[in-house]
């Protein structure tokens, strides 16, 4: 390693204690004011509303954003850029807005700390909450693409093997969001945002020189390495090969997307419904900055234009940290891995206490009620002593997993994370949306269709079943969770018309 390798690794390690420091005074200052689930579910402070919004916006924006799905851009080019950076951004931000005023109004009249109790409160069942909080359980599949892409960042920035990176990341996160939840969460998210935004200012202006002649002089380029960079399909990728992939079914599942609990939640840490407007109009610009960091993947390509570092191949999981590596001097190098690192945090943070949370008070407190205690008091230390050992038993799944991912993906962690997380929105989205915009819905509605959107997803995803008239498989999560959730779709309404029909005679 040469002098400025080791300047650098030096200097980022002195930065990562220095990070660590101060998120573990954040963590201790909101731990402090945490004294029951309710507590660390929803947080007992008064937050303003650009704090939430930019909570939300480091929440949404994980690991994949800034350092996974630049990796599609770069072997897949603008076909990528037109999907990850265009359509489901557009998509999941209209959706965010609307979805956001019709959730706060339900979930404010039922006290809902998560997406299952909102569900069971919603349509009046016991059985659908727990079947919800159990599929809330596919989650973990993404803080595995989270700890796989820091894991990445980070081994390649300290130069320290993977798998003690890995387990480091692992211990440090998942030990102080057994304190501090909510409370914490929102600032921790609040200083990530910012962080963010200046680094994705900095990756975006990155690849400035490659503009030097024009936005053509920069196709040029792209198409001089491999001409399916430059057009809008590519049939050489099983995500992007025809408009069906690329626009359809990323509009469906953007929509969709914003049905997660880490997300559509976080409006509920509005007080009052006056500081909604400005919380989401501060979420959504900030979000979409997010978003189109994904296009620093052309710059990575054009550095490395047959995806070889060092003499050896590139991993799709691997182009961004290679990137930063090697085109940033050593303090802008250290200022760039803190804001990966932050995309990372950030989402994980929201994850564990959703997770978490759901494990606690929506399957282990009703399925062992009567083992405890009567005494309100009581009960509420051993639920929170029982949720700090649910996160436990989270964070050494979550580092099988991925160290699994780390020596055998199938083409990036991305495509697992998907399967998992487009899986359970899939099944959430009509149930939600029955919900909102609907009165007297049967419950037998929204049961059939989540149940149909879960069968479908996996059949389609792991039978790897094609769509007719295009060249869409299911291998494609994207694909297998549109079709899921348009089946579910055309289930669920067929059922509330006739079960409605039925109730109106």
């Amino acid at each position: 390693m040469n002098s400025t390798g080791t300047d650098m690794v030096t200097a980022t390690r002195i930065m990562i204690a220095i990070y660590m420091a101060a998120t573990l005074i954040i963590v201790i200052r909101g731990a402090m004011k945490t004294k029951s689930m309710s507590d660390y579910a929803m947080g007992n402070f008064t937050f303003p509303p650009w704090a939430v919004g930019l909570s939300l916006s480091a929440a949404m924006t994980s690991a994949a954003t800034f350092v996974i799905n630049p990796g599609f851009i770069a072997y897949y080019g603008l076909s990528a850029v037109l999907s990850f950076a265009i359509v489901l951004p557009v998509a999941s931000m209209v959706s965010l807005v609307i979805l956001t005023y019709s959730y706060r109004k339900h979930g404010s009249n039922v006290k809902a700390q998560t997406m299952a109790q909102w569900m069971g409160s919603r349509y009046g069942s016991d059985g659908y909450k727990l079947f919800f909080a159990f599929l809330s359980m596919l989650l973990v599949t993404f803080i595995v693409l989270i700890c796989v892409g820091l894991t990445k960042v980070l081994a390649r920035s300290l130069d320290i093997p993977e798998l003690t990176v890995l387990t480091g990341i692992v211990v440090f996160i998942f030990g102080y969001m057994m304190f501090g939840g909510a409370n914490s969460m929102v600032y921790t998210n609040t200083v990530q945002a910012i962080l963010m935004l200046i680094v994705a200012v900095i990756l975006l202006g990155s690849g400035y020189e490659h503009f030097s002649q024009g936005v053509k002089g920069f196709l040029d380029k792209l198409a001089a390495i491999d001409p399916k960079l430059v057009q809008s399909t590519n049939e050489s990728s099983f995500l992007f090969r025809d408009y069906f992939e690329i626009i359809f079914t990323q509009i469906i599942v953007g929509i969709a997307i914003v049905c997660q609990p880490h997300i559509i939640t976080k409006s509920m840490l509005i007080k009052s419904d006056s500081g909604v407007k400005k919380f989401l109009t501060v979420a959504v610009i900030s979000q979409m900055i997010f978003f189109f960091v994904v296009f620093t993947g052309l710059y990575a390509r054009i550095m490395f234009p047959d995806l070889m570092f060092n003499g050896k191949p590139l991993s799709l999981d691997s182009v961004i940290p290679a990137y930063v590596v090697s085109e940033f001097p050593v303090y802008f190098g250290i200022l760039v891995v803190l804001g990966l690192i932050s995309a990372g945090i950030s989402t994980i943070e929201g994850l564990i206490q959703s997770i978490s949370t759901t494990a606690t008070v929506d399957i282990i407190e009703p399925l062992f009620k009567k083992y405890l205690p009567e005494d309100e008091k009581k009960k509420s230390f051993v639920l929170m002593s029982l949720n700090k050992a649910v996160i436990a038993v989270f964070g050494a799944i979550a580092i099988y997993l991925s160290y699994e991912q780390l020596l055998n993906p199938k083409l990036s962690v991305g495509i697992f994370a998907q399967n998992g997380v487009y899986a359970y929105f899939s099944a959430a989205f009509l149930p939600i949306l029955l919900g909102m915009f609907f009165k007297n819905v049967p419950k037998i509605a929204p049961i059939a269709a989540s149940v149909t959107a879960v069968i479908v997803h996996f059949t389609m995803y792991y039978g790897k079943l094609a769509v007719p008239y295009t060249k869409a498989t299911g291998e494609n999560p994207g694909v297998a969770a549109s079709m899921a959730i348009l089946a579910s779709m055309i289930v669920g309404f067929t059922v509330y018309y006739f079960t409605r029909e039925k109730d109106a005679e």
